[in-house]
């Protein structure tokens, strides 16, 4: 565990510089032709510029800080002394294959407290979102917070889908249904990440998915509640554990729907 604010404030800097470093490779690669490959489902794809991507954050942040831990989306992870880097290089493959400007870099920072720091960066908007424990959530410097809405009813909402969402009973389907009935409305944009710093910034009032991984929500579910807002598993108010590879359910909001939100989604998965 980190005890020297100097040191999260260290890896802070770390992380905006390797964010942005990764976004310049991203956006040099849009629309470019690109070799890819399906991994665990037909709708789970992996292009040449995720591995690049990964390897140059890997590279920054393990030159700078030799001793932590990594948890990459695509080359696995590794225990560290004092915490753990859990990095998505590009949130958004789909997107991005079909060269749709909808994308992010994800990196969070976690040790045994929990999640420390995160940044998310929008190469294609040149909009960086950063939060750190304890000081707030930010918007290319600036002060974000979460929407006022007060309910259910005016709200707009984003989501996503499994990737074996053709196989699988928890297809998330239901859930799309049933707010779509009470809501302004719900989109489905492909990067999760995204999606928790639009919360964050007040443009989306919540964010729920059945199925994330680590890379994909830890520094965005740091940011949702630096900004002021509520961050659970979608079956109750636990928090969601981000441990090693495995997936997660989150639900993230601006506080005041959370409950509506929560009772919602008992309703259709019960």
């Amino acid at each position: 565990m980190l005890n020297d604010a100097s040191n999260l404030e260290d890896r802070l800097t770390a992380a905006l510089d390797a964010a942005r470093t990764a976004g310049a490779i991203l956006m040099k690669g849009l629309g470019e032709p690109h070799t890819v490959r399906t991994k665990s489902a037909a709708t789970d794809l992996l292009t040449e510029i995720d591995l690049e991507a990964e390897e140059t954050l890997l590279d920054i942040l393990r030159t700078r800080f030799p001793e932590d831990g990594f948890l990459a989306e695509e080359s696995g992870g590794r225990a560290g002394a004092e915490g753990t880097w859990i990095i998505d290089p590009l949130d958004g493959t789909t997107n991005f294959a079909h060269g749709i400007p909808f994308f992010s870099v994800s990196i969070a920072f976690a040790d045994s407290s929990g999640v420390r720091l995160g940044v998310v960066f929008d190469p294609v908007r040149d909009e960086l979102f950063q939060a750190a424990l304890g000081q707030g959530a930010l918007l290319n410097g600036q002060l974000i917070q979460v929407s006022e809405t007060p309910d259910l009813n005016r709200s707009l909402l984003t989501t996503g889908f499994p990737y074996d969402v053709r196989t699988t009973e928890e297809n998330n389907l239901e859930n799309y249904a049933a707010f779509a009935l009470r809501t302004q409305g719900v989109r489905r944009l492909g990067s999760a990440a995204l999606d928790l710093a639009y919360v964050a910034a007040g443009r989306f009032d919540g964010y729920w998915e059945l199925l994330s991984y680590p890379w994909d929500v830890a520094a965005g579910t740091l940011l949702v509640s630096e900004a002021g807002g509520t961050v659970s598993k979608t079956t109750d108010r636990e928090l969601p554990r981000f441990v090693g590879s495995d997936g997660v359910s989150v639900l993230a909001t601006n506080g005041r729907i959370h409950s509506a939100m929560l009772a919602t989604l008992a309703r259709r998965e019960g």
